[in-house]
Formats: C-alpha cells, sequence, structure tokens
C-alpha cells in the first residue's frame, strides 16, 4: 500500500505540473482558450483509449504487475520530455497522448491489487493510494509554480523556462520506473496465477450487465468533469484576469488536494464503517454548494479559502466510487471495474474542457462555475437515488 501510494504520488506530481504550466504553454505556442482546452481534452481520450487494455492486462496477468506500472511511468516521462522539447502546437498534442495513456496504465493495476489484497478495507486502501497522488498534487504547483516564476515570499531568481521545467520530469519517472521493476517483484498479487480468458469472460458478465456499476462510472464521470472543468479555468482566471504570479497560481492550485491528504483516508475509513453511499452524497452536495459560492467570490483571500474547502471533497470522494463500484460483483474484475471507472471519468473530461473553454471565452469564470456546479447537484441527486450496497450484499443488477 504505501509503494503503491508513493508511486502514484511521483506520478501525480507530473500531472499537476502540466497544468500550471497551461498558462505558459498557452502563451508560448500562442493558442486559444480552446486550443489549450483540446490538450487536456486530448490527454482524456489517451487516458480513455488505454484504460480497458490496462484493466484487462491487470486483470489476466497478475504477475506482470510490476511491468505494467514501470510502463506506464516511462510512458509519463517520455511524454513530458516531447512536451519540453516542442514548439508546435500538433507535437504537443501527441506528447499529452502519452502523458495520458501512462497515467491511465498505472490506476488498473495499483487500485486492482489495493482491491485484491484489502478485500474488506477497500475504501481505505483506496483513500490512501489517491492520498499519495493528493501528495503529489499539492506539491508540484508549488514546485513548480515557485521554479516558473522564481519567486517564493522575499527570495527571486529569474525562473526556470517551463521547456525545461516539462524535459526534468522524465528523470523522476524514470527512476521511479526501475524502482518499481527492482522492488515490487515480491507483490503479494503477483503471487496469484494468471486467469485464463474464459475466466476472465465469466468474471465479467457481471460486470458489464450491473446497472449500479454503470451508474458509479457515470457518477465518477460527472466528478471527473468538474476536476477538469474548473481545474484548467480557475488557473487561467487567477494568472489573465487577477493576474497572479506562477507562484501564487501554483499555491492555489496545491489547495484542490491539499486539504485532502487529511480528509481522503477518513473519508475511505467511514465509507468502510457507514457505507459507501451516505459518504458520497454528502461529499456531492457539499461540493455543489462550494462551488455555486465562487459566483459571489472570485478573488482575495475568500477565493482562497473557498478552493481549500473545494479540495475536501474533489478528489477525494474518487476513491469512495471506485470502492462502491467494486463492491457489487465478485472479486477478480477488480483492474477492469478501475478501469471502467476512469474511463467514463476520461470520456465526459474530455468532451468538458473544450465545452468549458467555449463557456469561458463567452461568459469568464462564472459561465464555467455554473457548469460545474450544476454537475455537482446532478452527482448529488444520482448519488442519492443510487440502490448502492456493501460488499457482503453485492447484487447482480
Amino acid at each position: 500500500m504505501i509503494g503503491l501510494s508513493l508511486g502514484h504520488g511521483i506520478k501525480h506530481f507530473g500531472q499537476g505540473a502540466l497544468l500550471v504550466m497551461s498558462p505558459s504553454i498557452k502563451a508560448s505556442l500562442k493558442i486559444s482558450e480552446i486550443a489549450l482546452g483540446a490538450i487536456f481534452t486530448t490527454q482524456s481520450v489517451a487516458s480513455v483509449l488505454t484504460n480497458i487494455p490496462a484493466g484487462i492486462m491487470a486483470d489476466m496477468f497478475r504477475k506482470h504487475i510490476s511491468r505494467l506500472l514501470a510502463t506506464s511511468m516511462l510512458l509519463v516521462g517520455i511524454g513530458y520530455m516531447a512536451i519540453g522539447f516542442s514548439h508546435w502546437y500538433p507535437l504537443t498534442l501527441v506528447a499529452v497522448v502519452a502523458v495520458g495513456a501512462g497515467t491511465s496504465l498505472w490506476h488498473a493495476p495499483a487500485f486492482g491489487t489495493l482491491a485484491a489484497l484489502y478485500p474488506n478495507q477497500k475504501g481505505l486502501a483506496m483513500s490512501a493510494h489517491l492520498t499519495g497522488a493528493q501528495i503529489g498534487n499539492t506539491l508540484s504547483p508549488i514546485i513548480m509554480g515557485f521554479l516558473l516564476g522564481g519567486t517564493l515570499l522575499s527570495f527571486h531568481f529569474e525562473g526556470i523556462s517551463w521547456n525545461f521545467l516539462s524535459m526534468s520530469l522524465a528523470v523522476p519517472m524514470g527512476l521511479t520506473a526501475l524502482i518499481v521493476l527492482l522492488r515490487f517483484k515480491q507483490s503479494t498479487i503477483q503471487n496469484k496465477n494468471n486467469l485464463k480468458i474464459r475466466e476472465y469472460l465469466n468474471l465479467s458478465k457481471d460486470l458489464i450487465k450491473n446497472k449500479v456499476v454503470l451508474a458509479m462510472i457515470l457518477l465518477g464521470a460527472m466528478r471527473g468533469a468538474i476536476h477538469q472543468s474548473f481545474g484548467v479555468f480557475i488557473v487561467l482566471h487567477m494568472r489573465e484576469v487577477l493576474a497572479y504570479s506562477n507562484f501564487v497560481v501554483g499555491l492555489h492550485v496545491s489547495l484542490l488536494t491539499m486539504a485532502g491528504i487529511v480528509s481522503t483516508p477518513l473519508m475511505g475509513y467511514l465509507s468502510d464503517r457507514i457505507g459507501r453511499k451516505p459518504v458520497i452524497t454528502t461529499a456531492m452536495s457539499l461540493m455543489s454548494l462550494i462551488l455555486f459560492s465562487f459566483l459571489y467570490v472570485d478573488s482575495g483571500l475568500l477565493l482562497t479559502l473557498l478552493i481549500g474547502l473545494l479540495g475536501l471533497f474533489i478528489f477525494s470522494v474518487m476513491p469512495i466510487i471506485t470502492a462502491a463500484a467494486m463492491d457489487q460483483v465478485e472479486s477478480g474484475t477488480e483492474g477492469s471495474i478501475t478501469a471502467l471507472i476512469f474511463t467514463g471519468t476520461g470520456v465526459v473530461a474530455a468532451i468538458s474542457p473544450m465545452i468549458a473553454g467555449g463557456i469561458y471565452a463567452e461568459h469568464q469564470f462564472h459561465g464555467v462555475v455554473i457548469l460545474t456546479g450544476l454537475i455537482a447537484i446532478g452527482s448529488a441527486i444520482l448519488s442519492f437515488i443510487l440502490p448502492i450496497t456493501s460488499s457482503e450484499n453485492k447484487i447482480s443488477g
């Protein structure tokens, strides 16, 4: 659990860096808001296309989990190396394909492994894994914002170009891939036999037919749309409208995950104790209230406070949704469920940044706030009406 969480944190350090670098990429490539959104859309499409194969491989080839995880890191590193080299928009899109594919290739093997190793504590195990990601997401914008802008309180220097920083991210990704190959060979999950194709197909039937699982996939996708749309354009709002420095922007982005470092494992623990449904519904309801509050507070100290409050829930609810989906079916398809959850998220997240970009171009930040707030309300309603059962009382659809 600790090793996978640390690796997840390093992977997300890179993902957070792309968001902070996005205004610099936009200015360097001289592209529009919609074209910037398309970069994140392309990344999401690549994630979608990778998710299902990753889930199948994670369930069928359990003895090769370490290779899948190492390949994930290598793809992310190669992608960031190419982004740093690129001064041509189409090449940048190709590079983010590698990043998107690499990030998705991690989730199914890691989540599937944790669910198989901790069947009665899935909420806590997967929340701990996401906590690693939140630490990476928290540190990345602060560090990258400082290195880009060269300002930290009274300390100043010229700053480092975003191109060099992007290429530098290949180093930790490559080192992590090597460590995974060397140290993860003795993982308990690898001692299990690989599944045969007939066994896998039989296990997958209930998964595909289960209506609650499909609804949970939709719920995860709606959360992903909120995250992608709000995350990209709060950065643009702070940089271009409020004229915040790169470091200040990075500090605010880190708040979206900083509070979640504490709330995520707590929510995971509560979901194991009192059930997934009350935790998910409460988180989505509070998220909608916080999002609409940005209509009245879009600058200053209160903006900082609201971003921190949103950070309590925007990431933290995701592992609970995943655990809830896994509760509905028999064990053996943990990787595939994870893949489907992230595929649903990727499909909606692939569309949402471009839609949000069009809304931002016409209505600025408040338009994006209304869009994400409405999605959050819909998510709260969906989670409330779903017949979510515990792992002890699975349903077959």
